[in-house]
């Protein structure tokens, strides 16, 4: 039978001696965009600094740029999480109509108490190299002249203390609209992304606690692995004619451990993360919906201030040009954004439950193959005639 994804690609339905990867037969479509790129930022080499009154990492932060706004065709700066944070504020202010994309989160939460170990910095390498490829693949964020000075300055803190407030006009008029606007209703089209964010940061959520429990039961389960199987190695001690097959037990039962200790950790580094950037992301994008919704309340205060005047008027005031031109603006960047995210979401998702998929068929073999080893040490021996 002729089997295939909704996206067409076909499956294999072959049953093969180890596990093939499933990332590797959806790599193809990838790109989907087919564009040619012209900016490549990456995060790496995290180093740890101590200092006399704190400790801190830094990451090297590498550009590579055929863009004529850069003067040079590759930069190497170091930048720390604030740096980033700095970075994602002055997007904030000055590309208000767009969608920002979200950082991890600066504490250290869910327990872990170590921020400067090693799976803690590298779990935030991963989410901070991600932050800057989602802006440089922006075709608007990736040109933000506080996005330039973020990858070529050698001194950031210069300009921070400069402050760089030079705003658009579109940001400042966001900024200083003051909350005695009241929106009406929102547009049906901008209801339902409103509708729609609040039930996918519900049904994350839940994924997000579920997903917690089981790693908390494996981590548990790992446990009582690792205290049972030395247990067939001191039985196998007290009864030689036993011990062989007895110690296949106990090896197999550590091959068990390891490969769950993989999944476990696979599902903390992997899954988990990119659930929780998912969950910020919502909440980004209805920071976005929020401030389109108070330069809409704003314009519909206005045109009923025109209205309620009883003189005539030939054409609508400048100021009020200029606030539906806000409001339309708002409208085709969130729109623009909103679809853009949705297909990164898709990508996402899809590689991230295949790779599931993928970590659980790989455990599940690993430990098969751990229990057949050790049939033939359990099976009947042949008597010698």
């Amino acid at each position: 039978q002729d089997l295939s994804l909704p996206n067409g690609t076909p499956v294999d339905t072959s049953s093969p001696a180890s596990s093939s990867s499933l990332l590797n037969r959806l790599q193809l479509d990838d790109d989907f965009d087919g564009e040619t790129r012209d900016l490549f930022v990456t995060v790496d080499d995290p180093k740890k600094h101590v200092c006399t009154m704190e400790t801190y990492i830094t990451y090297r932060v590498t550009t590579k740029t055929t863009r004529a706004e850069f003067d040079l065709p590759e930069y190497s700066v170091r930048r720390r999480y604030q740096d980033f944070d700095w970075l994602r504020n002055k997007l904030e202010e000055s590309q208000p109509t767009h969608l920002i994309p979200p950082l991890p989160e600066k504490f250290v939460v869910k327990g872990v108490v170590d921020r400067f170990s090693e799976e803690f910095v590298e779990t935030r390498r991963k989410a901070l190299d991600k932050f800057l490829k989602r802006i440089t693949d922006h075709p608007v964020l990736s040109f933000n002249e506080h996005f330039n000075v973020f990858l070529t300055a050698k001194d950031l803190n210069a300009y921070k203390k400069q402050g760089m407030a030079l705003l658009s006009k579109m940001g400042e008029s966001v900024k200083y609209v003051t909350g005695g606007y009241k929106l009406r209703s929102r547009p049906l089209e901008f209801a339902a992304i409103g509708e729609y964010l609040d039930t996918f940061s519900l049904k994350l959520g839940t994924i997000d606690r579920i997903a917690q429990r089981i790693i908390k039961e494996q981590l548990e389960y790992l446990v009582e692995l690792r205290e049972y199987g030395p247990v067939y190695s001191t039985w196998g001690g007290l009864e030689v004619e036993l011990s062989e097959p007895l110690e296949g037990v106990s090896a197999c039962i550590g091959n068990c451990c390891t490969a769950l200790e993989e999944l476990s950790e696979d599902m903390t580094e992997d899954f988990l993360p990119v659930l929780r950037e998912y969950m910020l992301y919502s909440e980004s994008m209805k920071n976005v919906l929020k401030k389109r919704d108070q330069v809409q309340a704003e314009y519909e205060a206005k045109l009923e201030a025109v209205a309620l005047k009883k003189e005539d008027r030939p054409k609508v005031p400048t100021d009020v040009e200029k606030c539906q031109d806000r409001v339309e603006c708002f409208n085709a960047d969130l729109k623009a954004d909103m679809e853009r995210w949705q297909n990164n979401k898709r990508q996402d998702f899809r590689q991230l439950l295949m790779g599931m998929a993928d970590k659980n068929i790989q455990y599940y073999e690993k430990c098969l193959t751990a229990w057949e080893s050790i049939i033939p040490l359990l099976q009947d021996k042949p008597e010698t005639k």
